[in-house]
């Protein structure tokens, strides 16, 4: 089959990419490939885990998102032939494309970590990176009374590098609410350096980290959990020492990848990512590719405000692509982290691929403030929904 534009990728990127072609009204078949029928607002997981939202608010039928005009396959691409112009699917069907924009997110690798996969949601082993497993954290943090509370932020690309942090805060405000803090360890574990990597948010979460007694570990990634000790197991990437620590709860963020298919491909560098110039969103390698979101090679944060301003750059882009002109559109690596750092509280930290603040309101966003967790809480999913996802924000 043959198609103008394909969209590999049915999730944030896919979805407000093909809205905005939608509207634009230049191309006449656009089509998205995506295997999942259920779509997820995945930063509310980080409240689900603590205990603010029901997971099921996040959820909604992929059927319902998909553009009026845009053709879904409900299949998964095996292989990209850049070449050819021409994407394999999972059962055969070879796609012909004009344009291809290749945004299919990153997977979730439980098996990376000894032991993760099989006890996860198990034993107080959590995470709010799944939709399986964010309602466990709530369980498993009002089950604990104490001892050592164990959060860590691996190595590699990772969706929201703030949320590894975010659920922490909330633990933290959690067992102060019910006077267990003197019996209660806080444990951040980090494969790179410092709490955050933009300094003006970062010298504040440095001063939380003093002032509400978090041990911070920095340069170790979790290798293995024994859930039936309740011990993690970490390895310093400096020395390659291995600690072993005990826990009575262990919030796991994994490892994560861009999907198989993307691995190998002349598209893709070493780590599976989409190959683009940053600032068009363009492959330097076959000029009809184009890619945004967390699958992308683009070198700032992997979250869904990054792409809500990739996706409009990259729609101009291919329009003026198509029609011989120059692709002035110029994205300047805008990322927005929404550290919720307790209960009511939220640091709002935007910044550009320099690490320059680039903030929205007219106030000095890394302080702590009640508005700001209102907007994620309320706000925010609206925005999603109802402007996002329908290439109206």
């Amino acid at each position: 089959m043959d198609t103008e534009v394909l969209i590999v990728g049915g999730g944030t990127a896919g979805i407000t990419t093909a809205s905005r072609l939608v509207r634009k009204k230049y191309f006449k078949k656009i089509t998205i490939l995506e295997p999942n029928t259920k779509h997820y607002y995945q930063p509310l997981w980080t409240l689900v885990g603590g205990g603010e939202v029901d997971k099921e608010e996040t959820e909604r039928p992929e059927e319902s998102l998909i553009p009026e005009g845009v053709s879904w396959i409900r299949e998964k691409a095996v292989d990209i032939l850049g070449r050819k112009s021409l994407v394999k699917t999972e059962s055969g069907i070879n796609i012909k494309y004009k344009y291809l924009i290749v945004c299919p997110g990153l997977v979730l690798r439980w098996e990376k970590i000894k032991g993760l996969k099989e006890s996860i949601g198990k034993n107080g082993v959590c995470s709010n990176y799944s939709y399986d497993y964010c309602d466990k954290t709530w369980e498993f943090l009002q089950n604990t009374n104490g001892g050592n509370l164990v959060f860590t932020h691996p190595s590699g690309p990772l969706k929201c590098a703030g949320a590894p942090q975010k659920i922490m805060w909330l633990a933290q405000d959690y067992m102060k609410k019910r006077g267990l803090l003197n019996q209660t360890h806080f444990h951040f574990y980090k494969s790179a350096d410092g709490i955050f990597g933009v300094q003006k948010y970062k010298t504040v979460l440095q001063k939380m980290v003093e002032e509400r007694n978090i041990h911070t570990h920095y340069f170790k990634d979790l290798i293995e959990v024994k859930a039936e000790q309740k011990i993690a197991v970490f390895k310093d990437n400096k020395t390659s020492e291995v600690e072993e620590i005990p826990y009575s709860f262990l919030h796991v963020t994994p490892y994560m990848s861009p999907p198989d298919f993307l691995h190998g491909n002349s598209i893709c560098n070493e780590l599976g990512e989409v190959i683009v110039d940053k600032f068009t969103l363009q492959s330097p390698k076959y000029h009809n590719i184009f890619s945004l979101g967390d699958s992308s090679s683009l070198p700032t944060g992997k979250t869904g405000a990054g792409i809500r301003k990739q996706a409009p750059v990259l729609v101009n882009n291919l329009i003026n692509y198509d029609q011989g002109e120059p692709l002035v559109d110029k994205y300047n690596g805008y990322t927005s982290c929404p550290i919720v750092s307790g209960y009511g509280k939220l640091i709002l930290a935007e910044f550009d691929y320099d690490g320059n603040p680039v903030e929205s309101f007219p106030f000095d966003q890394a302080k702590e403030r009640y508005s700001m967790y209102l907007m994620k809480k309320y706000l925010l999913p609206i925005l999603y929904w109802k402007g996002m996802l329908k290439g109206l924000a």
